[in-house]
């Protein structure tokens, strides 16, 4: 009997630029934990501590002839380096969006122009989350977002706003002239992106966390102007912890416009008594932006196991379930609504979880029909588990279905996925595009992606 190969190869990435990444020693990609990897549609980026490395690619084409390497102005004095990175993809717009370790978020574009700089907290930036939910008969409010985590700190920035200021941005950029320069060294381009910040330390540091959605407020508490989300972290201290994050609406957008209008009155104010005092100008060093206050953050519950430690965190598309690896080798399956436990495997240390969704069985013979357009019905949700000691990768049906697939990972690979991708309102069901499993072979420099199909 031939064998059933459940993966199709994409392409290859190897040039001689990886080099500067590592590439070119064995098990390169997984064993240097500096190395951060994005995946999107036909491009990945690769970073480093101070380099990133953005390679294009599409149906029959050649990496090497579409790659941009970006070069961060980071601070020497406090030995800054890049460690987080993670695409930010809208309609016509695709930005590469980095972290570095003294708190800043950079965004850039294709080109490798600066487009935003912006203090979130003082601190590292352990991680960037893009994801979103729409308004459906499951969710009755729909969510986008990106979500800076950091060791006790996380914080959420509203996707319209940066997709505002991208599009400002990207204007002005075909409509005039721009100083790359100037913009290089410029703290904010566009002002200051809005954001909530709260404090999530109350267990302990963490090491992942996430907003999984909107939650009820809590009993005998006005709901007239205030908005709840539920969010989750993993630590050494708490393998896991939940907490109930705060915004009050009313707040937020009159803070919003003050941060607006003030500094722009002030600064029209200013221009004008220049002009009538004619006074010489002499030049100013830009202050440093001052921390945001936290919003309340009130904890919900947490779980000690110690020595367990809890390491990383990942979220189904609607945020109902996380898949949550442990310092023991275990892999926990948790409910994000009810914040309990419902599936444990064990035996996986160093192990990386993904969500991915399949063909279901009864689906695959409409699956072979050319003029089947499959809706978001036909898929069943799966966890992908990658475990690199047994140099495998299974499927396990959700939440508490058989494991469907078995397949071999060479060493040296990693398991990633393209990033959430911010839709807009004219996307129809019947355009839906499913969750996907992509192989990426360090050694080799191949990429796969796993056959949606179970046979």
């Amino acid at each position: 009997m031939a064998r059933r190969n459940h993966t199709t190869e994409l392409g290859c990435i190897a040039c001689d630029d990886l080099s500067e990444l590592g590439a070119g020693k064995e098990g390169w990609l997984v064993n240097n934990p500096n190395l951060l990897t994005a995946l999107d549609t036909h491009s990945i980026a690769l970073a480093n501590r101070s380099l990133v490395l953005i390679l294009h690619w599409s149906e029959g084409s050649d990496p090497v002839g579409n790659r941009v390497k970006i070069v961060p102005d980071l601070s020497p004095i406090e030995a800054e380096y890049i460690s987080a990175i993670e695409w930010l993809v809208f309609d016509d717009i695709k930005v590469l969006a980095l972290g570095t370790s003294r708190g800043y978020l950079l965004i850039y574009s294709l080109r490798g122009d600066l487009i935003h700089k912006q203090i979130v907290s003082p601190g590292k930036i352990l991680r960037l989350r893009v994801r979103g939910t729409k308004r459906d008969l499951t969710q009755d409010a729909s969510s986008e977002e990106v979500c800076v985590v950091m060791s006790g700190v996380i914080a959420r920035f509203d996707g319209s706003d940066i997709q505002n200021m991208l599009q400002r941005w990207f204007r002005e950029r075909h409509s005039q002239f721009w100083d790359e320069r100037e913009s290089e060294n410029s703290t904010d381009t566009f002002g200051r992106l809005p954001y909530q910040l709260w404090n999530v330390g109350k267990y302990g540091s963490c090491v992942d966390a996430a907003i999984t959605g909107l939650m009820p407020p809590p009993l005998l508490e006005l709901q007239s102007s205030q908005r709840y989300y539920c969010a989750i972290t993993v630590g050494a201290d708490a393998v896991i912890s939940a907490y109930r994050l705060s915004v009050d609406r009313s707040r937020s957008i009159v803070g919003a416009i003050l941060s607006k209008v003030v500094p722009a009155t002030f600064s029209t104010i200013t221009s004008i008594s220049k002009m009538l005092w004619r006074s010489d100008p002499s030049p100013t060093k830009r202050p440093e932006p001052k921390p945001q206050p936290f919003a309340r953050a009130s904890p919900l519950t947490c779980f000690k196991d110690h020595p367990r430690k809890g390491e990383k965190l990942t979220l189904s598309p609607s945020g109902t379930l996380a898949a949550i690896t442990d310092s023991l080798g275990r892999i926990l399956l948790l409910d994000t609504q009810a914040l309990v436990v419902v599936r444990l495997w064990k035996g996986y240390r160093d192990a990386s979880c993904l969500f991915v969704e399949m063909l279901a069985k009864k689906d695959i013979e409409t699956s072979r029909s050319a003029y089947h357009e499959h809706v978001k019905s036909d898929y069943c949700l799966c966890l992908a588990i990658h475990a690199p000691r047994k140099g495998i990768v299974e499927i396990w049906q959700m939440r508490t279905g058989p494991r469907l697939l078995t397949i071999p990972c060479a060493k040296g690979s990693k398991i990633l996925q393209p990033t959430y991708r911010f839709a807009s309102s004219e996307v129809s069901v019947s355009s839906y595009v499913p969750l996907e499993l992509f192989f990426l072979n360090g050694d080799s420099g191949l990429l796969f992606v796993l056959n949606r199909s179970l046979s």
